[in-house]
């Protein structure tokens, strides 16, 4: 029986060892293959990654920076993708001018000087009927909204403010098409409509804008708001605020009937709308009196984009009427609108004078060395809003004008301006302004032996596409007799206003 056993053992042992050897083999074969396979999946993958990036300029395989491009282009506001391919015209904006029909004969001439019928498209809104002739230059004419249902308890002020407060409104209710800013202004503003697009350009007409600019008055500003653009000066609202703003205006409205004018009124639809003003130095309501020279011959560095007030201001030119000054000042501004009355500081080391340029409208020449830091302040030329000589009641800073009868400035008014084509560039003349001056007996040249200035500059239409900087101008030599040649431009390298 043992032996029976040690024979079944040892052939089962030997069956076992058998099946087990011929297991292991099979198994080593299979993992040489699935070994062979992955190989060949890996070259085959290798070969194909290799050929792709050579295909795609070595590329890296998770190209982050296109990933994220895409998303970014994707996420990005349809209007993002329209300011890149079109840019904003005149024919995107539509005027909204608030005028009364007492004042209509005279302050419509102030319209015509800018408003272009074939080239812009703007509503008059009145608040009654005038006689209109279809050959003037205007815009359509259209009477507002009757806004009796309004409250309006402010004593010192005119229930008119409200109508004048829903013209962005109601100019938006005419329907028209392709309308990217609504821009309001009254009929007695000015508009530099070229630089208006300049400073527009830089905005998306979808988003809630609200442009414009503040009163000089810094009490002014303190009794309404230094968050209000002021109406008179003009301000701008995109479209997609627009639209915002007339779903809600009206019942804005009826919570503020204490409120004194119509700026004001939207202001307080603005902050409830969440919007703060986007203050562009260019639009000037010109709360003051008096003489507008020291504003204008010390502009800020900035577009000039309306004009305010000319009813109560000087004429800017001495001699001519109101409206034949401003006329004069449309010469240039066809010539090089982006430079109109922009401030260029130089001096004359020879005969110790120190000369501004305020391109387009006037000259001045002092005797002796000033700082540009002094020059681009505006001299006290006028009065504040409350008819005093109150230098504090400014919301910038100015100069005072000058007791010392040597510093009297001289001053040379713009006469004519011409394009010259050969030389490519403007000459504009600048004639003496002949008013008494105080005797002097400091021992330099005196400007009064000089009739006339030249200026010769070369238009530079995108000159606001860079850093604002202002132009330099140099003294040129010359031969003619009573005569000052300069040169204004762009500033050459390492070029500043230096004595």
């Amino acid at each position: 029986m043992k032996g029976l056993e040690k024979v079944i053992w040892d052939d089962t042992t030997r069956s076992s060892s058998l099946s087990s050897s011929s297991t292991s083999r099979n198994s080593h074969k299979h993992m040489l293959l699935l070994i062979l396979f992955v190989s060949f999946a890996y070259a085959i993958y290798t070969l194909k990654l290799v050929s792709t990036s050579s295909a795609c300029n070595h590329s890296p395989l998770f190209p982050r920076e296109r990933i994220s491009s895409s998303i970014a282009i994707a996420n990005a506001p349809t209007s993002s993708r329209e300011i890149i391919k079109t840019q904003t015209e005149l024919r995107h904006v539509v005027f909204g001018i608030a005028a009364a029909s007492k004042l209509w004969e005279q302050r419509k001439n102030y319209i015509k000087l800018w408003y272009k019928p074939k080239e812009m498209r703007g509503v008059v809104w009145l608040d009654d009927y005038v006689k209109t002739h279809p050959n003037e230059g205007l815009p359509p004419v259209k009477i507002s909204t009757d806004t009796s249902n309004f409250g309006y308890t402010n004593k010192h002020g005119h229930r008119s403010a409200i109508r004048i407060s829903r013209i962005v409104t109601e100019t938006l209710r005419l329907g028209l098409k392709d309308v990217r800013w609504f821009v309001m202004g009254d009929d007695d503003t000015v508009f530099v409509t070229e630089n208006l697009l300049r400073v527009l350009r830089k905005y998306d007409h979808n988003e809630f804008y609200y442009i414009g600019s503040l009163s000089e008055s810094h009490l002014q500003n303190i009794f309404f708001s230094y968050g209000m653009a002021y109406g008179g000066g003009g301000f701008a609202i995109s479209y997609g605020l627009a639209k915002a703003l007339s779903k809600m205006q009206d019942r804005c409205i009826h919570r503020y009937p204490a409120l004194y004018g119509s700026d004001d009124r939207m202001q307080a639809c603005m902050a409830e709308l969440g919007v703060p003003l986007t203050k562009e130095l260019g639009f000037h309501q010109y709360d003051v009196y008096g003489n507008l020279f020291g504003l204008l011959a010390a502009h800020p560095v900035t577009p000039l984009v309306s004009l305010h007030h000319l009813d109560v201001v000087e004429p800017i030119f001495p001699n001519v009427t109101r409206l034949e000054a401003l006329q004069r000042l449309t010469i240039p501004m066809k010539l090089d609108s982006a430079s109109l009355i922009q401030q260029s500081i130089c001096y004359d080391k020879n005969r110790k004078w120190t000369i501004t340029v305020s391109w387009g409208f006037a000259i001045q020449i002092f005797r002796g060395i000033f700082p540009p830091r002094e020059m681009e302040m505006p001299s006290r030329t006028f009065l504040n809003w409350y008819r005093r000589a109150d230098y504090t009641a400014y919301s910038f800073n100015t100069r005072p004008v000058t007791r010392n009868p040597c510093q009297k400035p001289f001053v040379f008014y713009m006469s004519k301006a011409t394009y010259n084509s050969t030389m490519r560039q403007t000459v504009s003349e600048y004639e003496r302004h002949r008013v008494p001056h105080p005797e002097c007996r400091w021992r330099m040249p005196n400007p009064s032996d000089l009739d006339k200035v030249e200026v010769y500059k070369k238009p530079d239409p995108h000159r606001w596409d860079r850093a604002p900087r202002r132009n330099c101008c140099r003294v040129m030599k010359s031969n003619k007799k009573g005569t000052l040649e300069i040169d204004v431009g762009i500033c050459r390298d390492g070029e500043v206003s230096e004595a």
